[in-house]
């Protein structure tokens, strides 16, 4: 049987894996740090009506520039941060995964570099691996927030051509404090100028504020979402970001013609007719967050602050065995390779306590 490494695949790519957390039919599934309540009926009945109007004219493209769904996410953006934005400062695509893979395409590439500080979201690395971006992983310190007189030096000295920083961060929930990404900022301006990309994937969640208002007058930042979380439509596939206009051209550059379907654009727009709702969700949610941590702290267990919708905690001298035992008792959680840590996404209040007896179980039992 042939194998992938028997084909003529490019060298970067032998012997890596695809992305992607395990999918087990258990009971409880918090490993993916999805949003565990349903979309409500009124919503769900507004997005078959909207659907229903996309499919009459679904023999012709969609709007390619989709430009009713950008003065929608620019709206939303505005009305939760009270920083203005503008339809013309926002793009959207098919997950934010696809937001930054064009960002990649359109400021990294072949013979270009970007840099990240690792334990951060993985995609980073593998998109950029995809677009031919050379990858570096940046210094963090034992509390996972950025070690910032590191990370300078080693802009300064790479002359990265594009600088992710995720906030709130993906596996450790840490969220970066506006003071860093200003220095990270002037160092990449400084050594470039360098493209700045901050991920708020999660800050819907966040006891801080967003930092999309530090986009005013930094033309070469950037500040990327998703309807994934927050808006419990990790099925949608639809992210965006906000930045200067002129990066909004660039990255039209490199879109696919009519990439976000007709069916998306009218299912993202029922989304934000529902904001309030969905936000009040969040807040469930945040509530849970801050139960569980308490819960692990009460079972003797280091927690990382979390900002997000998922905790990671610890320490654990076999996480594998760990996670292994609480799965057998049909809980399943993440375990994102970080040495002695263990990820959990935040569910609904049963889900939570069925976790906190599995996690008590398992850690009495090792």
């Amino acid at each position: 049987m042939t194998k992938i490494d028997d084909l003529p695949i490019r060298d970067e790519l032998r012997g890596q894996s695809p992305y992607g957390a395990p999918q087990l039919d258990v009971p409880v599934q918090l490993n993916t740090n999805e949003n565990p309540y349903p979309l409500p009926e009124p919503l769900v009945a507004r997005i078959a009506e909207r659907v229903a109007e996309a499919a009459r004219n679904l023999n012709r493209y969609p709007d390619r520039d989709a430009v009713e769904l950008r003065a929608g996410l620019a709206k939303y953006l505005s009305d939760t941060t009270g920083f203005a934005v503008t339809g013309q400062q926002v793009w959207a695509a098919n997950g934010s995964n696809e937001v930054l893979q064009q960002l990649l395409q359109t400021f990294g590439g072949p013979g270009r570099t970007a840099i990240g500080f690792e334990p951060s979201y993985s995609m980073h690395a593998l998109i950029a691996r995809g677009t031919g971006t050379g990858w570096v992983s940046g210094p963090r310190n034992a509390d996972f927030t950025i070690d910032l007189d590191a990370a300078r030096a080693a802009i300064a000295e790479l002359r990265p051509n594009v600088v992710f920083v995720c906030s709130p961060n993906n596996p450790t929930g840490t969220a970066v404090a506006a003071e860093t990404v200003l220095a990270l900022y002037e160092a990449a301006q400084a050594a470039g100028p360098s493209l700045v990309v901050v991920d708020e994937a999660y800050v819907e969640f966040s006891h801080r504020a967003s930092l999309l208002p530090l986009l005013e007058g930094r033309p070469n930042l950037v500040v990327s979402r998703t309807m994934s979380k927050a808006f419990g439509a990790a099925g949608l596939r639809l992210g965006y970001l906000a930045a200067d206009p002129a990066v909004v051209d660039a990255v039209q550059l490199v879109r696919l013609p009519y990439h976000l379907s007709a069916v998306t654009q009218a299912t993202a727009l029922a989304c934000l007719e529902h904001t309030g709702t969905l936000l009040g969700y969040v807040d469930r949610l945040k509530s849970e967050r801050d139960r569980v941590v308490l819960g692990l702290r009460a079972l003797g267990l280091d927690v990382t602050e979390s900002d997000a919708n998922f905790i990671q905690f610890g320490r654990f001298a076999d996480t594998h065995a760990v996670w292994r035992a609480v799965l057998d008792q049909g809980v399943l959680i993440r375990d994102n390779g970080v040495p002695g840590w263990l990820r959990v996404s935040t569910g609904t209040p049963a889900e939570n306590d069925a976790f906190l007896t599995a996690i008590a179980t398992a850690t009495k039992e090792l």
